[in-house]
């Protein structure tokens, strides 16, 4: 790393999270946040990264979480857990079957997909898991729950299709108004792990938005409907019920519902979205509720002007 580089990362880790989180948006949405009166979406998601509900951290832990989905939708549609190891040594590696994913619970993309164990080897995994659990995940993005997560490696058994495939992500953003509105977008993400992933955005309906967000590129004709769209609506709304906001990530391999993850503050709040109008749409549906009543932490006012 250069001198220039070095200098530039050691000043970005002095920043206080406010004003690291302010450039952040200002550089990735194209405009200064307003973090004391949230209007957009991605204003409000800064806000809930510096002021965090206690259930957050609990939630966003890919292990805790289990117990969760259990309760709520049911132990059906958690992908089975291999094993979590509070040492990762040969022993473990030996005992995994030949196909698995190793991950981490303490942040976003600590994935590693292996579809075939004698293509890795023991020490290569072991310094993955070194360097993830290493990581302090809230200084990447300053979303503060993630302090109050103790790091853990764990292992899955692979999700594929029929055909072997990875099946797409199902991110659905889920608004609960207090007036009643529920609302759900669904950010359908094929070929993920593929040179070329697409990200596109269906109402309810399955019908096709005109919505793009972050680096997906939107794909030129729609998906076809899921057969089972019904039940992966239900599920996230169940597991959503309890939030004003949230987005369930779900898996529909052969019309089977699987559960992904629980994410409170998408992008860090600097996700752009386009047209830019679905930022203030959205921030619009998101009322920003108080978890026990009261004003908003750090926030002049509870909702947008």
């Amino acid at each position: 790393m250069s001198v220039l580089a070095t200098m530039k990362t050691t000043i970005k880790e002095l920043l206080p999270d406010p004003l690291f989180l302010s450039l952040s948006h200002r550089r990735w949405v194209g405009r200064f946040p307003d973090l004391a009166r949230p209007v957009t979406f991605n204003e409000k998601i800064l806000h809930r990264c510096l002021y965090p509900d206690p259930r957050y951290a609990a939630l966003t832990d890919k292990l805790l979480v289990r117990g969760y989905v259990s309760r709520i939708i049911g132990e059906q549609h958690l992908i089975p857990l291999l094993s979590t190891p509070d040492q990762f040594d040969v022993e473990h590696f030996d005992a995994l079957p030949c196909a698995f994913v190793m991950k981490a619970n303490h942040g976003s993309g600590y994935v590693k997909i292996v579809r075939d164990k004698s293509q890795v080897s023991f020490e290569e995994l072991r310094q993955l898991a070194r360097c993830w659990l290493g990581s302090n995940f809230y200084r990447v993005a300053r979303e503060r729950h993630y302090e109050h997560i103790a790091p853990r490696i764990f292992f899955e058994a692979l999700l594929v299709d029929q055909q072997s495939n990875i099946p797409a992500d199902f991110k659905i953003h889920c608004f609960n108004q207090p007036h009643g509105v529920h609302k759900a977008y669904i950010l359908h993400i094929s070929d993920r792990y593929s040179s070329h992933p697409r990200g596109d955005f269906y109402d309810e309906d399955w019908n096709h938005l005109d919505i793009t967000i972050g680096h997906y590129p939107k794909s030129v004709t729609a998906s076809p409907r899921p057969a089972n769209l019904c039940e992966i609506l239900r599920c996230a709304k169940a597991l959503a019920a309890n939030f004003d906001y949230v987005r369930v990530d779900l898996y529909a391999p052969d019309e089977k519902v699987m559960f992904g993850e629980l994410t409170f503050t998408p992008g860090a709040g600097v996700y752009q979205l386009l047209p830019d109008k679905v930022d203030f749409d959205w921030g619009r549906m998101l009322e920003m509720r108080p978890p026990n009543g009261g004003r908003l932490p750090g926030s002049i006012v509870n909702n947008s002007r």
